[in-house]
């Protein structure tokens, strides 16, 4: 199979690989130890993965931001949603 039309480039590749972690480490971490919903400053009740969620969603906005001001290459708008993650699974 031909995947060559895809353009898969190193940093594409992390990318997928480092989501796919994601989603092992979050599946294995749920069966160790399950979850419960918590009340957190957006005022309704998330989960892990509800988190993850929106940690991933402010993450690529970040980056749009970040490329549309700023242009490239992105580490710095990588430092800004890593902190943006710790933040969304600390406080939300």
């Amino acid at each position: 199979m031909d995947l060559s039309w895809m353009g898969w480039t190193q940093p594409t590749a992390i990318f997928f690989a480092t989501i796919g972690s994601l989603l092992v480490i979050m599946t294995v971490w749920n069966i160790l130890s399950p979850q419960t919903p918590r009340v957190g400053i957006l005022r309704f009740e998330t989960t892990r993965g509800d988190r993850l969620f929106i940690s991933l969603l402010g993450s690529a906005f970040i980056c749009l931001i970040w490329l549309g001001l700023v242009g490239s290459p992105l580490w710095g708008a990588l430092v800004v949603c890593v902190v943006f993650a710790a933040c969304v699974f600390r406080w939300v």
